[in-house]
């Protein structure tokens, strides 16, 4: 089977997470600055996915909370500037698909596994070919030493351990 390279188009792509805020309320943040390539066939089955973020580049429309989640007690941007992910099995399940793979925040790598959605192929008016994936899934942001917290007066916790990832991904084949 011949295989194609395709690359994140990152214009029309997005890399978000949501965190529960004193257990009321949800923030949404995003990665502004983000590649990645995938190396697949035409129907994507077994394909080969890597990704890398740019940990400084990280936004929820507050500098406070941005500053906070660069510094040590968080993603530590400094000294781990990105975050990566590289698959390890990429499986049709119907018209769908899930994704396995190894993510590595800081300096711990862990498995998770992601479900995707294809959304289909097209033909911009450039002639370049795109495909479009919704991908969703769930980590514990303990798990990779993002462990910062604080409890509120009622007792409970001020951001949950629960990280929600929502990714909308366009890829462009490459020539």
């Amino acid at each position: 089977m011949a295989t194609a390279t395709w690359a994140i188009d990152a214009s029309h792509s997005e890399i978000q997470f949501k965190v529960k805020h004193l257990v009321i309320t949800t923030v949404t943040g995003n990665f502004k600055e983000f590649s990645g390539s995938v190396e697949a066939g035409d129907d994507f089955d077994g394909a080969s996915i890597s990704f890398e973020a740019n940990t400084a580049s990280i936004n929820t429309n507050s500098e406070q909370r941005d500053g906070h989640l660069k510094s040590a007690d968080f993603f530590d941007a400094e000294t781990f500037p990105t975050l990566s992910f590289k698959s390890t099995s990429f499986t049709k399940d119907g018209d769908d698909f899930e994704l396995v793979g190894n993510l590595t925040i800081k300096d711990v790598t862990l498995p998770v596994t992601l479900d995707v959605e294809y959304n289909g192929t097209a033909t911009d008016p450039w002639g370049n070919v795109k495909a479009g994936f919704e991908l969703k899934g769930k980590i514990n942001r303990k798990d990779f030493g993002l462990a910062w917290n604080a409890i509120t007066e009622a007792g409970s916790a001020l951001v949950s351990e629960e990280v929600k990832l929502i990714a909308n991904i366009q890829l462009v084949k490459q020539a």
